[in-house]
This record gives structure tokens, sequence and C-alpha cells, in this order.
């Protein structure tokens, strides 16, 4: 056995020994607050509609939900396409508002953030519901499932806060599904939150209009996007959406001030070519900057395309180096074991941040500076 193979066993080992505990904490937190909270929103339906925000009231009880791009007209008693706002008696619901089906503690390097209070933990939910329907989408079980069909427990955002602080977490995450899908509830999670001190960072696919994610900007800290390939055939047939309007919300992220990452999932024989590659690195390049961090990540078989392999690691790898040689400043690769794109390096070639899967085993970095003073871009304090 050589001595590649010894390390990587006992860092599984390692890894599984720390996720099992951190599982153990959440469970925890999550038993006192159901203990406590008797009044369990399940036993009336009612309690836990929330009128939706920006929508428009048509004719015959129809609605216009302007959420997203897709701009669904929707019949009294139906559902748009993401399952998660019903049209009620002409009145637009979110359905899935407090209906968390995932919740866990996670180290802030899985959500990828590179560049946010590394080696901090982040409070991490989800409600169920996606305005896309990626063909190899990697929560399905939640994110393609209408929220009335999922299990789920009642919390209403001020319980989020305080589990989050109780855990230790400098952040809450909205991630896992779509968090569009619940906009209401990660705006109201995330009023609180902010006022109590902890970070708020948004993980999705971008698919928003411009005006919801303006005024949800005010209250997050940080988003990263999924920016899932770079030509518009490759969008609605693997997604069932449309690129433009990701590339605006990226513009518009950007613009606002607050931090944006942005992850490319490589999927064999459907975005992995190196075209697509290096259009994508130069409008990064070009509309948002050289140090928006792009995260390269390797695609597993699931869901629709569970027939497909996986990305080969080399192509992973390419992709950072073709990055790289367009100019973009920090490009890191995911899903693999490949130390050298986990690192965060200074100008000089200083590795400032080393990480090895979702931990740090170095952090020279002082409020985000190297040794010689310069400073990296992001969230550090």
């Amino acid at each position: 056995m050589n001595n590649k193979i010894i390390k990587s066993l006992v860092f599984g080992i390692f890894l599984f020994l720390f996720l099992f505990n951190l599982t153990s904490r959440i469970k925890a937190l999550y038993a006192a607050e159901k203990k406590s909270d008797k009044d369990n929103a399940k036993s009336d339906d009612k309690k836990i509609l929330k009128e939706a925000m920006f929508y428009q009231k048509l004719d015959n009880k129809k609605v216009r939900c302007n959420l997203c791009p897709r701009g669904c007209v929707i019949s009294d008693g139906g559902t748009g396409f993401c399952r998660a706002r019903q049209n009620i008696n002409g009145t637009l619901y979110s359905i899935n508002y407090g209906k968390i089906v995932s919740m866990n503690i996670d180290p802030i390097e899985k959500k990828p953030f590179f560049h946010v209070l590394p080696g901090s933990k982040s409070f991490s939910i989800a409600s169920a519901g996606c305005n896309l329907r990626c063909e190899y989408c990697q929560n399905w079980q939640i994110s393609q499932r209408s929220p009335n069909d999922v299990e789920y427990e009642y919390f209403k955002p001020e319980q989020i806060v305080d589990m989050a602080l109780k855990s230790g977490s400098k952040s809450i995450a909205y991630t896992y599904s779509e968090p569009i899908s619940f906009y209401e509830y990660v705006v109201d999670t995330s009023k609180l939150a902010k006022k109590k001190g902890l970070k708020n960072i948004v993980v999705t696919n971008g698919f928003i209009n411009k005006e919801p994610l303006e005024y949800m900007l005010k209250y997050v800290d940080g988003v990263r996007v999924d920016l899932k390939g770079f030509n518009e055939d490759f969008y609605i047939k693997y997604t069932s959406g449309k690129l433009g309007p990701v590339l605006e919300t990226l513009k518009t992220i950007k613009k606002s001030g607050r931090w944006l990452e942005i992850i490319n999932l490589i999927v064999p024989g459907a975005n992995d070519n190196d075209e697509d590659v290096q259009n994508l690195c130069k409008w990064v390049k070009e509309n948002l900057g050289d140090d928006v961090p792009v995260h390269f990540t390797r695609f597993y078989p699931n869901y629709k395309m569970s027939d497909t392999p996986p990305t080969p690691e080399s192509t992973v790898i390419r992709a950072r180096e073709i990055a790289l040689k367009s100019g973009l400043k920090y490009a890191y690769t995911g899903n693999i074991y490949y130390p050298d794109g986990e690192t965060t390096y200074c100008p000089d070639g200083t590795a400032a941040i080393r990480r090895k899967g979702y931990f740090i085993e170095k952090n020279i970095l002082k409020n985000g500076k190297c040794p010689d003073g310069y400073k990296i871009p992001g969230l550090w304090k």
C-alpha cells in the first residue's frame, strides 16, 4: 500500500469523524428546538402560508410571478414551475415557507466559498423546490420535488437564527436546493441574522430577475452562483433555463459590492470543451474582474444522467489551467484530490491558504493580507 493510498485513507477516516461530530451537534440542536416548539405548523398549514413577493394579480384570479425570468402565469389553484409558489384564490403564496427539508452545520468550504471566513462553520438550510430542471441535479430528491411531497419540519426564522448562534456558526447558508424557490424565507431570516452579527450566504443558480435580486442583496453578504455552462444550447438542453439572465445576475451581484464566487460543474460531453471554458473565463474577466474566484468541479453520475461517467480529473485540472492562462487570479478545483487546485496563492507564489477537502491546513493571511501586505479580496472578518 503506497503513501498516497494511506494518506487518502487517513484523510477519509478523519473526514468521517469530523462530519459525524457535526451531525451529532445539529441533531442535538434540532431535537432541543423541536421539543420547545409545541406549536408545530404541520398541524395547520395556514400558519405557514406566506404571501409571495414580486407578483401581480391578473383577471380571472390569475397571477403572474415576477420572481424569476420564467414569469409564470398561474391560474387559481395552480403552482409555478418551481412547485413552491401557489395561486390560492387569486393571491400568490410561498408554500414552502419555513418548511425545512435539510439542515446541517457545514464547513464553509463545502459551499464552496474559499474567500469567506476560512475554516468557519455555516448553518445550512433548505426548503424544497427549484426553478430549473437540471438533468444531472445533485440534490434532486429535494430540489425537484413539491414542498408537499417531502418530509419537513417547520422553523420560524427566529429559530433558525437562534440555532445558528448556538452552533457556533459564523454564517447561515441558504443552499442544497434553490434559495430562489424559498425567497421570502431567505429574506426574512437574513434580516434577523444580520442584526445578530451572522453573515448570510446564498448558493444559487442565479436564475432570478433583477428587482428581487437587488432587494435580497440588501441583506446578503455573499453569493455563490452556479454558472452551469457557457452556451445557450447547453442551458436549454440540460437545465430548461437560459444563460442570459444568469449572466445579468452575476453583473448585478458584482455591482452591488456583495462578495461573489462562481462554480462550474464540468459534465462530460456537455460543457467540457476547452472553447466553452475559455469563453467563460474571458467573460468573467471582462465583465466581473480577474479577482472573482471560479471553482471547476468534477461531475459524478446522478439523477437523469446516472449513466454518464464521472468527469476525468485531467479535464477539471485543465479547466483551472485555462482559467489561470486567461488571467483569472483565483481558479480552483473541486471533487478531486488536487492540493494545488485548493490552494489560495499570494501574487508572489506564496501559499496563503492551503486546504485539504473541507479543512484548512494552513492560513497565513492576516485580515486578508499576504505577508507582503497584498490584500486578497474576500470576506475575512
